[in-house]
């Protein structure tokens, strides 16, 4: 059962004596349906590694190191968006404030027009003009203006007017 479970197998590259090592099936080989356990951490280790250009390492180094004026330069940035988004907020927050204030206000005064409205149709029809005139004739004794108590003037410009008697007073 031993020599049928498990057998150790290496392949090497064709060139034994260099040393060098194939790329596949290394390790033991497996019968049955077990999985082999790989050691990758071993195989990125032995993977060789590319050469950088100086040129792209001079620029890596470049970017991982600031100095002391831009980092200045990017709190600077960062101080003047930061205040500039903070008066934005706040600019947004009192238009809707005004933008509320604006349709209670509108709604409030179609609410008084509209109150207004009905008390003035109450009021136009609660009065009688005939019993008015009635009054005005009958119990008060008053007529209605002949053609010599009508006087006309022309306003200068003033509101007001007032009336001095005849008699100099």
């Amino acid at each position: 059962m031993a020599q049928t479970a498990r057998r150790n197998t290496t392949y090497t590259n064709k060139n034994r004596g260099t040393g060098q090592k194939t790329g596949r099936a290394q390790g033991s080989y497996v019968y049955g349906n077990t999985a082999r356990k790989l050691d990758l951490q071993r195989q990125l280790e032995e993977q060789p590694k590319r050469q950088l250009s100086h040129e792209v390492r001079k620029n890596r180094d470049k970017a991982r190191h600031m100095n002391f004026g831009y980092v200045v330069f990017l709190v600077a940035a960062l101080c003047a968006a930061a205040f500039v988004l903070v008066n934005y907020i706040q600019m947004q927050a009192e238009l809707t404030n005004k933008v509320e204030n604006i349709a209670s206000l509108e709604s409030e005064l179609n609410s008084k027009k509209l109150a207004n409205d009905e008390e003035y149709s109450r009021i136009t029809s609660s009065v009688d003009l005939e019993e008015i005139k009635r009054v005005a004739i009958g119990e008060l004794g008053m007529t209605y203006a002949k053609e010599g108590q009508i006087i006309m003037y022309t306003a200068e410009g003033n509101d007001s007017m007032r009336k001095v008697s005849e008699s100099g007073n």
